[in-house]
């Protein structure tokens, strides 16, 4: 699987309790996706990944890991990306985008290009363009035109 098909949607934190299992932050919209997500890591195969629960009111889950039976052994698994696989993601509907569709795109504020998108941020308030020059500017408003591969911003 290429990189540009695998789709972040995770991280290992923490191990959670004795038995091995851990705890995930996640980056989904609902932790409760993590259900149905085929999940693909390095560190273990594909299918050995299960969702036990959601802790409520975050966006942590608690998984376990197939061969992973104790708490010395989830602690190694401390850091470990998360992914998915591009085909994995639902349809969206007109005018929403994955973050990661977002990245690279050069981003034009009235008829200027200011830079290009390194990354999103959220930090409560929005959407927030992290360009590779270092400056961050609102989503909230923005247009997306895929076909020239910029972002519209006010």
């Amino acid at each position: 699987m290429t990189e540009n098909s695998r789709i972040l949607v995770g991280k290992i934190v923490a191990p959670q309790g004795i038995r091995g299992e851990v705890r995930v932050q996640t980056y989904s919209d609902n932790p409760n996706d993590f259900k149905n997500f085929a999940v693909i890591s390095d560190k273990f195969k594909v299918g050995d990944f299960k969702f036990v629960r959601a802790v409520p009111n975050s966006t942590v889950i608690i998984a376990k890991i197939n061969g992973i039976d104790n708490r010395n052994m989830a602690e190694t698994l401390r850091g470990t990306e998360l992914f998915i696989g591009r085909d994995d993601l639902p349809q969206l509907n007109e005018d929403e985008y994955y973050q990661t569709d977002l990245i690279g795109l050069s981003v034009n504020r009235r008829g200027n290009i200011i830079g290009r998108v390194a990354c999103i941020q959220n930090y409560g308030a929005g959407d927030i363009l992290e360009l590779e020059n270092g400056d961050m500017v609102s989503f909230v408003g923005a247009t997306v035109d895929f076909a020239d591969k910029v972002i519209y911003i006010k």
